[in-house]
């Protein structure tokens, strides 16, 4: 894992090393997620669940954000299918303030199956709403796009192993320009939400256990590298205070419970 870690690090330097800002150390936490969702057939393909999920960080020490979500899908056939849902999110902040955020988004996956093997694309584009933020240094609005390539057996009866790669692409993060002089920045310009970059990559190894035609299980253990950018200006948007992009590198165990009828 950490040559792996390694290898990705060195893959991004370039891209990183064109940054305007500073680039911080690599930060790396240890945490866990657990999550419940109630799947309700309405009609032939078309579902509504109901979820929440909680999450631990520092190593399990530290319960941060929770969530709960409501979402519809519908499968036009065996290939396709699409959905679109709402999800509300506490998250605590570093200062260990707890903030709300709404967040709606849509995707639709496509799906080929040959043998026991399922292959899926899916382009999820999601818009989240943060109140009460600095709008110079925070799109209250933020779009992504995040695109999931994913590979699941089914030949191994209840149990299904399964592996995803997902990338992030940030669309409207706040953009600036400044001169920097050694200790502070100057000529300071809001240019608006139009940076675009690629803000995370994701790995994941997981199994589903299916008990019976009603009650389901999910395990797994994930990996994201987080590459996000760090603006920090007055309320009045006219000085910049500094510029930086945080990296981490963030390992999390799951399991999740899925109730269908």
């Amino acid at each position: 894992m950490k040559r792996l870690l390694v290898l990705i690090i060195y893959a991004l330097a370039p891209f990183l090393a064109f940054a305007q800002g500073t680039v911080s150390e690599l930060e790396s936490d240890f945490g866990g997620r657990v999550s419940v969702e109630i799947d309700k057939k309405l009609a032939t393909g078309l579902h509504m669940t109901l979820g929440g999920q909680a999450r631990l960080y520092d190593g399990f020490s530290d319960f941060g954000r929770y969530q709960a979500d409501l979402g519809v899908t519908y499968k036009f056939n065996q290939w396709l299918r699409v959905g679109a849902g709402y999800i509300f999110i506490e998250n605590k902040d570093s200062e260990g303030l707890w903030s709300p955020r709404h967040r709606f988004y849509a995707d639709v996956t496509g799906r080929v199956k040959t043998g026991s093997w399922v292959f899926s694309l899916r382009e999820r584009f999601q818009l989240t709403r943060r109140d009460g933020v600095n709008v110079y240094q925070t799109a209250p609005n933020a779009m992504a796009l995040r695109s999931r390539l994913k590979a699941e057996y089914g030949g191994l009866g209840s149990v299904s192993p399964y592996a995803f790669f997902e990338a992030r692409l940030t669309l409207n993060d706040p953009a600036c320009s400044a001169s920097w002089n050694g200790s502070e920045y100057s000529d300071y310009t809001f240019l608006g939400y139009t940076d675009t970059y690629f803000s995370r990559y994701r790995g994941c190894l997981g199994a589903k256990l299916k008990l019976n035609s009603r009650n389901a299980f999910d395990l797994y253990v994930m990996g994201d590298y987080d590459y996000e950018k760090d603006v920090d200006t007055n309320k009045k948007g006219t000085k910049l205070k500094s510029l930086t992009y945080d990296r981490s590198f963030n390992i999390n165990v799951g399991v999740g419970y899925t109730f269908s009828f």
